[in-house]
């Protein structure tokens, strides 16, 4: 199956804020600023021109073009506090290209704490997209390690409380197996984007990553861990000589 790269937009969406760890996008994390391990995999498959960082920060505009990318605009700051979502800053950077470079049939997000993410997971999203005409997306996840349906919570008396109680009973192997999203990437068709569709209200395959390939990062106890997983998928990728090609 044919892939056409130059046909896809890859945004970043890298806000500079962060409240838990400061500067989180550009802390460095087993050798390179954190950043730099998506778009190093992400060099491999795409040029420079079809990368698209959205930030609000110099720090991490200086960073990526020391890489071969360019940051043409700064992120608005309407677009850049704790309350707008990623589809809304994709939208924005996709009208953006489209108005300024070109046209593109694809839109592929994927965030700076994707460390561990691989070109062939990439190209399985892309192929995943192309088979089935109806779908609008292509969302990565993980199952859930423990039936979601036996979840427990605090209630406000501070006694344990069944979330669905009716399953108390109910053999593991008789539940619905629960997913969630892996928080690395989304590939989209950008008409999908420019209608403003998402998870809710449009038609979403699921493409299932192994466990040990997903940190999500936002302590620094999750750094740790990534830093244990980079090491034992991609130590041998540290270089500082890896490019952007025009």
């Amino acid at each position: 199956m044919n892939i056409d790269f130059q046909s896809t937009l890859v945004v970043i969406p890298a806000r500079g804020g962060s409240k838990r760890i400061h500067n989180k996008n550009i802390k460095p994390i087993f050798g390179q600023p954190m950043i730099y391990w998506p778009l190093m995999t992400l060099s491999k498959l795409f040029s420079a021109k079809n990368v698209l960082v959205s930030t609000d920060s110099y720090l991490i505009k200086k960073e990526v073009e020391a890489k071969g990318l360019s940051v043409p605009f700064q992120r608005p700051a309407n677009l850049s506090d704790d309350y707008t979502g990623t589809a809304e800053v994709v939208a924005h950077a996709l009208k953006w290209f489209e108005d300024n470079v070109q046209k593109v049939d694809h839109v592929l997000t994927v965030y700076p704490t994707a460390v561990l993410i691989s070109e062939d997971d990439i190209v399985n999203a892309m192929k995943l997209l192309k088979q089935d005409k109806k779908t609008d997306s292509v969302m990565p996840a993980i199952k859930f390690p423990y039936p979601i349906q036996r979840g427990i919570f605090k209630n406000e008396e501070g006694y344990a409380e069944m979330f669905y109680p009716n399953h108390y009973s109910t053999r593991s192997q008789d539940l619905v197996e629960a997913m969630h999203d892996a928080g690395q990437f989304y590939l989209s068709k950008s008409e999908s984007i420019r209608k403003g569709e998402v998870l809710t209200n449009s038609k979403v395959k699921i493409q299932l990553l192994h466990r040990n390939r997903v940190v999500d990062i936002d302590t620094l106890e999750d750094f740790e861990l990534a830093e244990e997983r980079l090491r034992m998928f991609r130590n041998e990728e540290i270089s500082s000589s890896w490019r952007f090609v025009s």
